[in-house]
């Protein structure tokens, strides 16, 4: 179940929201796009990029129209991937970005966090959520200890994803990915 949880820059627990369309209401004010998409046909999770892309074609094809996007992969991360605590860690660090933060979730689960005047929007995402983050809003991203998801990433600039860190330590007084899901 996706969900919003805010929290001020402390840490201080102030809501839970688990209403999808009360979510995409709370985040609008922030410029953050949450929709939620059918998610019809079960991937096995051994699909490749293109076997992804080729299912879910039209609603990329939307989006990249209307974003004017020029790139995009499909990322895909489980318990077992050997380099899974290194990338963890780099997300966890607040960044921004100079393009948007595109991602629709095809399986599994991970969080954004969205650091917006003295407040932390915490939104689980799950497969079937789309989720847009307009550029150079402070936020960063926990898969959690043992990730499990696949999601289809949007870029607007050839380089793909560049993170801006801002050096801030906001991480590390939000509760993590593992421990939100658990308020679901």
């Amino acid at each position: 179940m996706s969900l919003l949880a805010i929290y001020t820059e402390e840490g201080e627990f102030l809501e839970l929201v688990k209403e999808h369309e009360e979510i995409e209401k709370r985040l609008a004010p922030l410029g953050v796009r949450l929709e939620r998409w059918r998610v019809e046909k079960d991937l096995p999770w051994s699909a490749t990029q293109e076997e992804v892309l080729e299912v879910y074609k039209e609603e990329v094809k939307r989006i990249v129209e209307e974003f004017e996007f020029k790139s995009l992969d499909v990322v895909s991360l489980t318990p077992e991937h050997p380099k899974k605590e290194e990338l963890r860690n780099m997300f966890l660090s607040e960044h921004t970005h100079s393009d948007f933060e595109v991602r629709f979730f095809v399986e599994g689960c991970g969080t954004f966090y969205l650091h917006a005047s003295d407040r932390v929007y915490a939104v689980l995402c799950e497969k079937g959520d789309f989720i847009s983050v307009p550029a150079n809003t402070r936020h960063w991203f926990d898969m959690g200890t043992q990730p499990f998801f696949k999601a289809i990433r949007f870029f607007s600039i050839p380089e793909g994803w560049v993170a801006n860190f801002t050096g801030s330590d906001i991480s590390t007084k939000i509760p993590t990915h593992d421990q939100i899901s658990g308020l679901g």
